[in-house]
């Protein structure tokens, strides 16, 4: 077995099975491809008997290239595979801010500074419900991710289903939501996997309910200047490239007041390195402008993208632009996915009534 066959409802779990059933989900296609990755390469692991130990024991995770962080995580992960697999998420361990004029306002506009103001001023102009404390904010997607062999060419699996359910609890709380997939290519089809902590943790950059949301700043460069503060940066990836990351989490994953949505927006323009593209495509198929950013440290490039008419967010890609292991030496699509649906419900498992899924003019 490899990542090509995820494990399926009602076969008997394994310690990395149980690994996946307690560990974050909301990776669209974030993180998810990354530590999804190394995860079922260590259930093949555990599948297969050891002659020197006992059929239980994990075996140790060989130190290998994962694939790099596209955008799009919530919360951060820190995973470590030493002698045998685990995953723990933390809270706390922020990076300090950088000192001023450390590139959190770079001196020309970027290219994209004109379509962000826009963006901006759309979001400015939106609707959105207050999420109460004991709710959930319903996010559906449409993913698809690479389910190629840990070491080898990316191949992008089949288009499927993902519902995230987000605790809007302000803790702390251990569990801070719930995740579904369903169809060909999804992780534990049909099951709710809870997204978990081993510490408590409280409403923050971690854990955005739209109270903490609602607290930040709007402000853009004392915006950008706190998420500078509160953002970790992964093995590989920039301190630009882990803010626009945490921005694309926020943007994509919660319901957030106007005036944050606006000012994250703005701070984006002052981020080095944010360009546009003139079309991309998310995976609904639906034709977007492309707000995107390329990371030498991490040779990935992530866009985001948005309708051409009402600048409301589509979806995103991600790639890996430079592998010499994997032999990729230009752009290569190892995430794609779509935002169908965004709502706020009572209880985790629930979907919303009488939603339409998102749509555009192609």
């Amino acid at each position: 077995m490899n990542a090509d066959h995820p494990p399926r409802a009602g076969s008997a779990r394994s310690a990395a099975e149980d690994l996946l059933a307690s560990a974050e989900w909301d990776l669209p296609p974030s993180r998810h491809l990354r530590h999804k990755e190394a995860l079922m390469q260590q259930i093949d692991r555990d599948r297969t008997p050891s002659p020197h130990a006992p059929s239980t024991q994990m075996s140790p995770a060989p130190r290998r290239r994962r694939l790099p962080r596209p955008a799009l995580v919530l919360p951060a992960v820190s995973m470590a595979l030493a002698g045998a697999l685990f995953i723990t998420f933390s809270g706390g361990g922020h990076e300090s801010a950088p000192a001023a004029g450390a590139g959190t306002a770079p001196a020309e506009a970027n290219s994209a500074s004109v379509t962000l103001g826009r963006i901006a001023a759309a979001a400015m102009e939106t609707d959105a419900t207050p999420v109460k404390d004991g709710q959930f904010v319903y996010v559906e997607r449409l993913t698809r991710g690479n389910t190629g062999s840990f070491d080898g060419p990316v191949r992008l699996g089949a288009l499927h289903k993902q519902e995230v359910w987000t605790a809007q609890t302000p803790g702390p709380v251990t569990r801070t939501g719930w995740m579904r997939e369903t169809g060909e290519d999804a992780v534990m089809p049909g099951q709710e996997v809870p997204i978990e902590f081993t510490e408590p943790v409280r409403a923050g950059i971690d854990h955005p309910t739209y109270a903490w949301l609602a607290s930040l700043p709007t402000d853009p460069d004392a915006l950008l200047e706190l998420l500078y503060s509160r953002t970790r940066a992964e093995d590989g990836d920039s301190k630009h490239q882990a803010v626009f990351g945490r921005i694309g989490d926020l943007l994509s994953s919660t319901i957030m007041p106007p005036a944050t949505a606006s000012g994250l927006y703005k701070a984006v323009e002052r981020i080095p390195g944010v360009t546009q593209i003139p079309d991309a495509v998310d995976a609904a198929g639906r034709h977007g402008i492309g707000i995107t950013r390329e990371d030498a440290e991490s040779a990935t490039r992530d866009v985001w993208i948005f309708d051409k008419r009402t600048f409301a967010h589509l979806g995103s890609r991600s790639y890996i632009t430079r592998d010499e292991a994997r032999g990729i030496t230009t752009d290569t699509l190892y995430g794609i996915d779509a935002v169908m649906v965004r709502a706020v419900v009572d209880r985790h498992g629930e979907e919303p009534a009488g939603e339409e899924p998102a749509r555009t003019e192609s």
